[in-house]
């Protein structure tokens, strides 16, 4: 059976309350990422207790994480993992096939009810570029790099980070970071929208606390109401977004309402 506390070798889960932590714990490859860690991470998000109300993605040591571990690409690849090579060799129907069970490690947490934060230090790359980008808030550390490197592999972004990276940053600026594969350090990183704060590295986890604490300061009921609403907002039009926000607001209104009856 698998232990809730440590779903994949790789991986620590601890819970405090409304509040659940997921810390990649390979520090010693900078929590370098592979297919069974993705498949962890959308167990964990399409199980997620209700109750949760935020979860926190972080990664232990230097980096929040460089990415996929390049040994995937190698002949043979990983023992007890996805042969990678295997599986670029087969149709192109079968890998996107394969590849969709994987990218549910990230999509998976924009549908969670809970407010997802990722407190993101050092380098995040590629994948953990792409697992910063799947939560819904970003605290970064000042000495954060972010890259996607992909492209100067041959390949693209393929983890579900190309629909939140454009929408936030625009079409133009995310062709740009993608194609060249450059690094977005904190600054930058806060100017066009891919954090929320910056802050130095040593501020990181009390920072990534108060918000938190802040959000579970927020009625519950409207926080849940909240983050759907506006992930709908992106590419909506104006007649359903507005049928949205009527819909949450009176279920909101009828709840307090009830409540105080």
């Amino acid at each position: 059976m698998t232990d809730p506390a440590q779903p994949h070798p790789h991986l620590s889960v601890a819970r405090d309350g409304a509040v659940l932590t997921v810390t990649l714990t390979n520090a010693a490859r900078r929590n370098a990422q592979t297919p069974s860690l993705w498949l962890a991470l959308a167990d964990l998000a399409t199980t997620l207790d209700p109750d949760v109300r935020v979860v926190v993605l972080r990664g232990e040591g230097q980096s929040f994480s460089a990415g996929l571990d390049r040994a995937m690409l190698a002949p043979g690849g990983v023992p007890g993992e996805t042969d990678m090579v295997a599986m670029a060799a087969g149709s192109a129907e079968e890998a996107a096939d394969t590849i969709e069970g994987f990218q549910r490690g990230f999509s998976a947490w924009a549908e969670v009810p809970a407010v997802v934060v990722a407190a993101v230090q050092g380098h995040a790359i590629g994948a953990g570029f792409q697992l910063a980008l799947a939560a819904d808030l970003r605290v970064v550390a000042e000495d954060v790099q972010l890259a996607m490197r992909e492209t100067s592999l041959g390949l693209v972004p393929d983890l579900g980070g190309t629909g939140p990276l454009v929408s936030l940053v625009g079409l133009s600026r995310a062709l740009e970071i993608c194609a060249t594969g450059r690094f977005v350090g904190a600054a930058e990183a806060v100017a066009i929208g891919l954090a929320n704060v910056a802050v130095p590295l040593e501020a990181l986890e009390a920072t990534t606390a108060d918000l938190v604490a802040a959000l579970l300061a927020a009625p519950d009921g409207a926080l849940r109401e909240l983050k759907p609403l506006l992930r709908s907002a992106v590419g909506s039009d104006r007649d359903a977004q507005l049928r949205r926000e009527r819909a949450a607001q009176g279920r909101l209104l009828h709840g307090i309402a009830t409540k105080a009856g």
